[in-house]
């Protein structure tokens, strides 16, 4: 193992020797995207309820051993996934010394990982100026930034999305079959982070078949295939492993949830692949938008407009003016899968692949589609931008080599000019901090209940430190409310204080708390903390 690692080191040293000006320029692009991440990130962070019920539930794994078998609930289905991110959390929150910024941090080192992966296969698939440019806009992209600045379990999906693919690419074209267990592992954490990343199997199945077809005539071969598979699907059982033994002992609700959703598809999802193709402008619109053209119309304009023609011109130039077209004879066929599968357009052919089944998937889905719903394919585009880059750059002539130059460079003015950190920092960590210190001091030691009253944020926040300062803070339960109700329930509203209103809001914790009057008021950090006292 020694030995492997100063190998490793000294091949590392050699080929920054040896290519320095790219290992200073990727030194830079990596420097930028760590900035984008980490700058005051204990104060750009969000830390709501989410954030707050997944640090507790990690700290009582570390301090009380409280095995986690579930992960985080979904927000639409009822659904559970599996607990490995919180698995991932705890490392980074021990380190941190409980601090919620140390798995926060984490994400962004993943983030910064992430672009460097960008570059690596990029530059293997199309090379340096493609690596350069994919790993560059990756780097500085403002919704990938965002994500990459928050502890959250579907913002680890990028990364192991294209560890994924790329593990796919490893088998495919390399044939280098002890790949698929990576792509085993990979898929585990991508299915544990969103099960969006269930749209990355038809790419997978895709993609060993035709290695399949392409082995067929070798027993030998195949068997190294089917037995690498095999280890590969293990090993994703071994890390999906929890979720069952937790539906196991729970008579399979999430099972139960699952089917549900796909099968109760009213308000969910269709089951007709077809009934959503003309959703796809409309979505390939917005995720062009969202990721490659920081929210900026006209620069997502030109890069659908832009990608467009280069598409048509290669179409026309490779794939049918050398050969004429013939659909009815299967040596053209066999003639078009050979130049797409060539080692020139095979990364263009597995990305279109993997960007088509994302976006045909998403056409399904009925429901409103936030940005993290991409994490499954955040890299595809930049990958995609980059190939189409050297492929003008190596094609054109100067007048199209300048006009690319101008376009990268009014995308980086883009997307630096909407990037987060130029807007005030929401310091809702230090909120939720400062406005738990002040019920600590108002309660002391007596027993006191909790609710939240706001838009978009629950109890967790606050209550993760008042349980990490082991306050007495009791969670009431309606089934137990003799034992579970205070003398005292403090309400944390983030609303105008005039739409409070917090004797008669229909918040369950204040319902279950009962008749009560208002004993104090006071303006705590933007919000409006109220002590409640039982009506006599």
């Amino acid at each position: 193992m020694v030995s492997m690692i100063k190998n490793s080191i000294s091949k590392i040293k050699s080929w920054m020797v040896n290519n320095k000006n790219e290992a200073l320029a990727i030194s830079l692009i990596l420097v930028a995207a760590s900035f984008l991440r980490l700058y005051k990130i204990d104060q750009y962070m969000t830390f709501l309820g989410d954030e707050g019920r997944d640090v507790i539930i990690v700290r009582r794994l570390l301090v009380d051993f409280d095995i986690i078998l579930v992960g985080p609930g979904t927000s639409i289905g009822n659904m559970y996934l599996g607990p490995i991110y919180y698995y991932m959390m705890a490392p980074a929150l021990l380190l941190a010394n409980f601090s919620p910024v140390g798995p926060a941090v984490m994400i962004a080192l993943l983030g910064v990982t992430t672009v460097f992966f960008v570059w690596f296969v990029a530059r293997e698939w199309f090379g340096k100026l493609a690596a350069l440019v994919a790993a560059l806009l990756y780097a500085i992209a403002p919704t990938i930034t965002t994500y990459s600045r928050s502890s959250w379990n579907p913002n680890i999906m990028p990364f192991f999305a294209l560890l994924t693919i790329y593990s796919v690419w490893k088998v495919w074209k390399k044939l280098n079959y002890r790949w698929l267990i990576v792509t085993g592992v990979s898929m585990g954490f991508v299915l544990q982070s969103h099960y969006l990343g269930l749209l990355l199997v038809p790419v997978i199945g895709l993609f060993w078949l035709l290695t399949y077809l392409t082995i067929k005539n070798s027993k030998l071969e195949i068997k190294s295939l089917i037995k690498q598979s095999f280890i590969g699907l293990l090993l994703f059982s071994v890390l999906m492993s929890p979720l069952v033994i937790f539906d196991a002992r729970h008579d399979w609700r999430n099972f139960a949830a699952m089917k549900d959703f796909f099968t109760q598809r009213q308000t969910t999802v269709s089951a007709k692949p077809w009934s959503g193709l003309e959703k796809l402008p409309e979505i390939a619109n917005e995720t062009t938008g969202s990721l490659l053209g920081a929210k900026s119309e006209n620069l997502t304009w030109l890069y659908i407009y832009g990608a467009l023609y280069i598409f048509l011109w290669m179409s026309g130039e490779y794939f049918f003016s050398k050969k004429k077209i013939n659909l009815a004879d299967k040596t053209y066929w066999k003639y078009l899968y050979d130049k797409i599968t060539s080692s020139y357009y095979a990364p263009f052919f597995i990305l279109f692949t993997w960007l088509f089944f994302a976006h045909l998937g998403l056409t399904l889905y009925k429901q409103h589609i936030y940005d993290h719903y991409f994490g499954f394919f955040f890299p595809a585009p930049f990958l995609l931008v980059g190939g189409l880059t050297s492929y003008i750059y190596n094609n054109f002539g100067k007048v199209w080599k300048t006009i690319l130059a101008i376009f990268i460079m009014y995308a980086l003015y883009v997307n630096l000019a909407n990037n987060q950190l130029k807007y005030p920092p929401n310091r809702q960590l230090q909120r939720s901090e400062t406005v738990a210190n002040f019920i600590v001091q108002q309660t002391g030691s007596e027993k006191f209940n909790l609710a939240v009253i706001a838009e978009r944020n629950y109890e967790g926040a606050y209550q993760y430190f008042l349980e990490r300062w082991n306050a007495p803070i009791v969670i009431i339960d309606a089934q137990r409310a003799d034992e579970t109700i205070t003398n005292q329930l403090y309400v944390v509203c983030e609303l105008p204080s005039e739409k409070c209103d917090p004797t008669h809001n229909p918040k369950t914790e204040v319902a279950n708390f009962g008749w009560s009057n208002i004993e104090g008021v006071w303006q705590i950090e933007g919000t409006t903390v109220y002590k409640l006292i039982h009506s006599e």
